[in-house]
This record gives structure tokens, C-alpha cells and sequence, in this order.
């Protein structure tokens, strides 16, 4: 198995605010010394941060769920209690994180340093002090700390780089590489020397400079899985300029001009709108036997598809091997990189709404079920999180939320389902009966 890692997924879940504290001071005059109880401290936030240091997702191959800190519960003479740290997950640049749920990307993070907040801490629950009324001066309320947000993500990584050179498997992706740039990537005669991306820096003789990838060899199929697969086409969407190197030798027995095709053929069955981004066809291996006349029969089947106001795809030959034909390659990449704007991975709508100010019909803050012991069971986001907030050590804060319940409509609605006198209603784990 690869030890490169692209994709993972994983859990995050944010830490839970602080329970807010009941207590009281002792003061003359002041029923019960006065409320004294401070408020919860803040729930750590899961951030992930881009380090330029990572270059895989490797990490996250044996930890796969990670939790912030809890707040500290609030404390007597008011005090709050302290917040929690944040818990910093390091990610390669070059990361998309995506809900698994949904599929909406949350954040495409690329630049060194960059961050973003992946699941919010709760607030800290607050303290009998804030609770306190004219008729109500010695209040046994507190809340429970707000639960941390949780999610199920899914990371993608996606290499950056300028310039990514495609090809079938040994026509020498490689070699190319290892020649323009200082990068040293593993090279064999065989098929899929390369099975980690590889990424050198390539500065011309103009002093132009630019980074390539040299990914896994592509075969028929890969658009489906085949071979490596979707592991290589998911890092040619980063790149502005596709170098396609073709084997004019024939080494391997296939025909060049198929060679073309099929590539091409992968790359736009995987995306289509890879097929926008410009290519300059690489014509390797010029030193070896039959390759000029493969090169003659190559440019002639090309032309031959291409109306007479289409303009063909540039050719460049060359040879890895013997150093020949480098210089005027990569001043040709260097100067369409400066015409090619970047192409946007993913559209729009894609992307999940950072903020919404239209109107939209809210949704239901409770849902009312049967269970199979006739039961009535309460459900629902809004419901769910009031009851979590509520400390029901106390009866002052039980009848409290009593009364955020019969505000929300639950009694009348349980009503019209038909519930009677001493009915149990069940929320989660906890039952109290219905009291017409």
C-alpha cells in the first residue's frame, strides 16, 4: 500500500461550554446572602491550520477523531470559569475539506498559515447570578454549558503545483522531472515507479520559474478507478498547464497517437473542464530508433482532426534522456503560465453559505413521535440543545424549562395528538408525564 495518503476522513468535535454554577453569598438583610454563581467558560474551537511543512494526509491515517477541551464550570463570587484552548489540527496546503454528509466543500485551504474554524465550542452555561429579578432575588437556576458543535468531514488533497505532466505509465514522466529540477523521484523500467506524487521547482535560463508535479501514470480506466486511478486525476485539477508526454519510440508497442487520445479521453471523463486548461504535447524519447518517423505519422493523424481554423495543440520534441530539446520546452510552459489564469476547482453553489439574510420558513423546533410502549417521544435541533442546557438538579430550573416548552407550542401540540393525563413523555433518556 501507498504510504501517500490523499483522502480521509474524519471526525471533529468541539468542546462543551461549562456548566453554570448555583450559589449564594452570605449578606445581612439578603434572602439567602444573594446569588453568587458565575457563568461557564467557553468550549475549545477545532481549527485546522495549514503548514506548509506537510506535504501528505498521513496524519490522519491512525487518528481520525479529534476533541477540543471542555470550558471550566463557572465558579462562586461570580467568576467565570476559563475558557478552553482550541484545538489546532495541522493540514497540508492544498486541502479541501468537505461534509461528508452533505458533500458541500467548507474550505479549500492553500496558503501557509491559513485557517479555519471547523467546529465551534458551546457558550458557557450561566450562573444563578444572571438570573436574578426584582421577584425573584435568590434564584436556584443555572444552565448546562452548550454542547460543541460535531461533524463528519471529508479531507481531499489536492497538490499544488503550476505545471503537471500526464502520460501512460514508463514514457517517462520521471526522468523529465529529475532533469529540469533538483527533485529526485524513484525510477524503474517498469509500470508505476511512480505511486507518490512528485514535485520539483523548474527555473528557466530567462530566470522564469514555476512548480511541476510529476503524478502516477495514467491508464484506460482511471476515470473509474482503474490502476491509480482517481488517486492521480485528483491532483491534475490543481494545475494551470498540462504537459502531455508521449512515448514517440513506441517502446512499450502502443501507438502514440492512441496514447493521445486515451489520455485525454481520462482526463475529460473525470472532469471535463480539465480538458479547458491549455496543453503542450511533449514528444519524448527522440534519441531512440523510428521515433522521427512516429513523430512525422503522429503530427499527420493530427492534423487530420483538426479543422483547418483550429489551431493544433503545440509539439515539442525531445529527449530526457539526452538533454535535448529542454530549453525551448520550458520557455514555452514558462510563457503560457503567464497568459493562464487559474481554473476554480469546484462552482459556487458548491460551496457551503457563509451567511444567509434573505428570508426562509424557519424550521420546526420540535417533532412528536410514538414509541413502541405508546410513549410520546420529543425531538428536534432546538429542543435537543434547550434540554441539554438544563440543569435538572434543580426544580427552579426544571419548571424553567417547563415554560420555554409551553412557549414553544410542545403542550398544545401534544394535545391535538391526542396525549392525556399521565402520559410519559420521553425526551432521549429522561420521561416526566404529561400534565393536562
Amino acid at each position: 500500500m501507498s504510504m501517500f495518503l490523499d483522502t480521509a476522513k474524519i471526525s471533529v468535535k468541539a468542546g462543551r461550554g461549562g456548566d453554570g454554577m448555583v450559589a449564594f453569598r452570605r449578606e445581612k438583610y439578603v434572602p439567602n446572602g444573594g446569588p453568587w454563581g458565575g457563568d461557564g467558560g467557553r468550549g475549545g474551537n477545532v481549527i485546522f491550520v495549514v503548514d506548509e511543512g506537510l506535504r501528505t494526509l498521513m496524519d490522519f491515517r491512525y487518528n481520525r477523531k479529534f476533541k477540543a477541551k471542555d470550558g471550566e464550570k463557572g465558579m462562586t463570587k461570580g467568576m467565570h470559569g476559563r475558557g478552553a484552548e482550541d484545538l489546532l489540527v495541522k493540514v497540508p496546503p492544498g486541502t479541501l475539506v468537505k461534509d461528508q454528509e452533505t458533500g458541500k466543500i467548507l474550505a479549500d485551504l492553500i496558503e501557509n498559515g491559513q485557517e479555519y474554524v471547523v467546529a465551534k465550542g458551546g457558550r458557557g452555561g450561566r450562573g444563578n447570578i444572571r438570573f436574578a429579578t426584582p421577584r425573584n432575588p435568590a434564584p436556584e437556576i443555572s444552565e448546562n454549558g452548550e454542547p460543541g458543535e460535531e461533524r463528519e468531514l471529508l479531507l481531499e488533497l489536492k497538490l499544488l503545483a503550476d505545471v503537471g505532466l500526464v502520460g501512460f505509465p514508463s514514457v517517462g514522466k520521471s526522468t523529465l522531472l529529475s532533469v529540469i529540477s533538483a527533485a529526485k523521484p524513484k525510477i524503474g523500467a517498469y509500470h508505476f515507479t511512480t505511486i507518490v506524487p512528485n514535485i520539483g521547482m523548474v527555473q528557466t535560463k530567462s530566470g522564469e520559474s514555476f512548480v511541476v508535479a510529476d503524478l502516477p501514470g495514467l491508464i484506460e480506466g482511471a476515470s473509474q478507478g482503474v490502476g491509480l486511478g482517481t488517486q492521480f486525476l485528483r491532483h491534475i485539477e490543481r494545475t494551470r498547464v498540462i504537459l502531455h508526454i508521449i512515448d514517440m519510440a513506441a517502446s512499450e508497442g502502443r501507438d502514440p497517437y492512441e496514447d493521445y487520445l486515451a489520455i485525454n479521453k481520462e482526463l475529460e471523463t473525470y472532469n471535463l473542464r480539465l480538458m479547458e486548461r491549455p496543453q503542450l504535447i511533449v514528444a519524448n524519447k527522440m534519441d531512440m530508433p523510428e521515433s522521427e518517423e512516429n513523430l512525422k505519422i503522429f503530427k499527420e493523424k493530427l492534423a487530420a482532426n483538426y479543422d483547418e481554423f483550429d489551431e493544433l495543440p503545440q509539439i515539442f520534441p525531445i529527449s530526457s534522456v539526452a538533454h535535448k530539446g529542454l530549453d525551448a520546452l520550458l520557455e514555452a510552459t514558462a510563457d503560457l503560465l503567464k497568459v493562464t489564469d487559474e481554473f476554480a476547482l469546484y462552482e459556487i453553489d458548491e460551496l457551503e453559505e457563509a451567511a444567509y439574510y434573505g428570508f426562509h420558513e424557519e424550521e420546526k423546533a420540535f417533532e412528536i413521535s410514538r414509541a413502541d410502549d405508546a410513549a410520546w417521544v420529543l425531538s428536534g435541533e432546538k429542543l435537543e440543545k434547550l434540554f441539554s442546557m438544563t440543569n435538572l438538579e434543580r426544580d427552579e430550573s426544571l419548571m424553567k424549562f417547563a415554560r420555554q416548552l409551553r412557549a414553544m407550542g410542545v403542550d398544545e401540540a401534544l394535545r391535538e395528538r391526542g396525549a392525556r393525563d399521565g402520559d410519559t413523555v420521553r425526551i432521549g433518556n429522561f420521561e416526566f408525564e404529561f400534565v393536562d
